[in-house]
C-alpha cells in the first residue's frame, strides 16, 4: 500500500550532520584558544538565540561572546574553527537522498540555525542537491519549538501535516510537531529510523 506520507521534514544538526556549534564545540574552542569556558557559554546563552533568528549576523556574535577584548588570534581563525564542526553523520544523507527518489517526496529542512553556518553546510555538504526547501531560523527569524515555524513549513511545502514526516533529534521538538498532526520521528540513529520510516511505507 503506497504511503500517505509524501514529504519530509527534517532537521540538520543531529540528523544529516553533528551539531553545527553546541557545548562540546565551544568547550574545544575555549581549550584550543584558551578561552574562559564559563564566561563564553554565559554569553553564548545571552545572545545566540538572536543570532539563530537572523537577526544578527556571525561577527556580531563573535563580537559579544569571543572579541570582547583582545585576543591573541583572528576572527577567521575562530570561524575556521567552528566551521570544521560540521560533519555528516553516517549514512542519513545517503538515506534521505534514496528515500526521495524511490518515493517521489519532498524534502523540507526545518532547522534553528544561524546564517553563516546554515550557508556553510549547504554548500559543504551539497544539502541542495536534494533539500527544495529551508524553513531555517535565521531565513524566516522565527525559532523551534515555536509553532509558527512548522506551520510554515507546512505552508511552503504545500501540504497537510497528515502527509509529513518530521525527523529530528529532540524530543521537544518531535512532540510539538505531533501537537499538530505531524508524524513526529525521534531520530537517535541511523537504523531505528529507517525502521520508523519503513512502517510509515517509505522503504529504503
Amino acid at each position: 500500500m503506497a504511503s500517505e506520507i509524501t514529504t519530509l521534514f527534517l532537521d540538520v544538526g543531529g540528523v544529516l550532520l553533528t551539531n553545527g556549534w553546541d557545548r562540546k564545540g565551544r568547550r574545544d574552542a575555549a581549550e584550543t584558544f584558551g578561552l574562559d569556558q564559563d564566561e563564553m557559554d554565559e554569553r553564548h546563552h545571552l545572545t545566540f538565540d538572536t543570532y539563530e533568528e537572523g537577526k544578527l549576523s556571525l561577527d556580531s556574535y563573535l563580537d559579544r561572546v569571543v572579541f570582547h577584548a583582545p585576543r591573541p588570534f583572528t576572527r577567521d581563525d575562530f570561524r575556521r574553527f567552528m566551521f570544521s564542526r560540521s560533519e555528516p553523520l553516517p549514512g542519513m544523507i545517503e538515506l534521505v537522498t534514496l528515500l526521495k527518489k524511490r518515493h517521489n517526496l519532498r524534502v523540507t529542512v526545518v532547522s534553528n540555525e544561524g546564517r553563516e553556518l546554515t550557508e556553510h553546510r549547504i554548500r559543504a555538504f551539497g544539502l541542495n542537491a536534494f533539500v527544495d526547501s529551508f524553513v531555517a531560523s535565521c531565513f524566516v527569524h522565527i525559532r523551534k519549538p515555536d509553532t509558527d515555524i512548522y506551520t510554515l513549513a507546512l505552508d511552503v511545502s504545500q501540504v497537510r501535516p497528515q502527509e509529513v514526516a518530521y525527523l529530528d533529534d529532540r524530543a521537544m521538538f518531535v512532540e510539538v510537531a505531533r501537537s499538530l498532526q505531524i508524524t513526529g520521528i525521534l531520530h537517535t540513529d541511523l537504523e531505528s529510523t529507517r525502521a520508523q520510516l519503513a512502517i510509515l511505507g517509505l522503504s529504503s
